[in-house]
């Protein structure tokens, strides 16, 4: 399970390749790296600055991982995690994560995850999936239904408790939630643009029964709340699951068989390959400029002459 490859060094499946990315935003000599693997499926990266880690989940086998930049080592943070999916660090640096399991944002203290919010006007949430802080400290969730369904593969089989799959918004200062995003189907991966004023959710409802719900959707954002949305941009291979920002605003979004680019205006800059199904990505590394990707086994990282906003 520990190792470090480098991707090409191995019968790796072909993938529908578009536009490269240009080199432009590629370290000088930057390749793909496949910095561990043996996972099942992988999803939620963060980078953590005090550890020089990243920690992302393996969730049907309900345990957290973790690599480590200095020894290049795997390990595991815990078992028994009740399927984590979706992090970020809130204004703190506290990790925040989405159970998929407890149905519920949390987030790690020192003995353990610690419920923030579970529920909406009684009503138990689906399966948060993915979490994004806004420049005021509150956390923007989404919520579709993935971690119900009867497999129990990633969560608990349940039914869905408030009717809908919504984006919420939650206030560390009132401590309570309420949505913020209401009109599409399967709400999954969440970003917010550098300045906070734009709000990109990607909408995987193709799972279910809209195939025309494999998209990313565009929002204005007013403080505590969200203007009407529109259409962003779909990547013509697969569709956008997880997504990041750069720090000019640019939108990085996992999709199939890679990495797509897109520019703030919706234009299409390129496309990065990974030879497994890509699930998400973020910024990280000490300058914050390498880019994670975690793909159905492993955990991938190539390095940019952009970084997140964050720093």
């Amino acid at each position: 399970m520990n190792g470090y490859a480098r991707v090409g060094d191995g019968d790796e499946e072909d993938t529908v390749r578009s536009t490269p990315l240009p080199a432009s935003l590629l370290a000088p000599g930057a390749s793909l790296e496949r910095l561990a693997t043996g996972a099942e499926w992988s999803e939620g990266p963060v980078w953590l600055p005090h550890t020089k880690r990243v920690r992302w989940s393996d969730i049907p086998n309900d345990r957290i991982l973790e690599w480590d930049e200095a020894t290049g080592e795997l390990s595991v943070f815990r078992t028994r995690a009740e399927f984590p999916n979706g992090r970020a660090l809130d204004l703190e640096g506290r990790v925040v994560q989405c159970s998929h399991g407890r149905r519920a944002i949390e987030r790690e203290a020192a003995d353990g995850p610690l419920v923030l919010t579970d529920r909406w006007e009684g009503g138990r949430y689906n399966s948060p999936n993915d979490v994004t802080v806004a420049p005021d400290g509150s956390l923007w969730f989404t919520d579709p239904p993935y971690g119900l369904h009867p497999s129990g593969r990633e969560g608990r089989p349940g039914v869905q408790e408030y009717g809908g799959c919504f984006v919420f918004r939650w206030d560390p200062a009132t401590r309570e939630a309420r949505p913020v995003i209401t009109d599409l189907v399967h709400p999954n991966g969440i970003a917010f643009s550098p300045d906070g004023l734009r709000l990109y959710v990607s909408d995987t409802g193709f799972y279910g029964d809209r195939p025309d719900a494999r998209h990313i959707q565009v929002y204005p954002v007013d403080g505590v709340r969200t203007g009407p949305g529109s259409y962003f941009a779909a990547p013509p291979v697969g569709a956008s699951d997880g997504l990041t920002v750069d720090r000019e605003g640019r939108v990085w979004t996992s999709a199939g068989d890679g990495v797509y680019v897109y520019e703030p205006d919706a234009t299409l800059v390129g496309h990065l390959p990974v030879p497994e199904r890509v699930s998400n990505v973020t910024f990280g590394g000490r300058n914050g400029d390498e880019l994670f990707i975690t793909a159905s086994t492993s955990l991938y990282r190539i390095r940019t002459t952009t970084a997140s906003p964050r720093r």
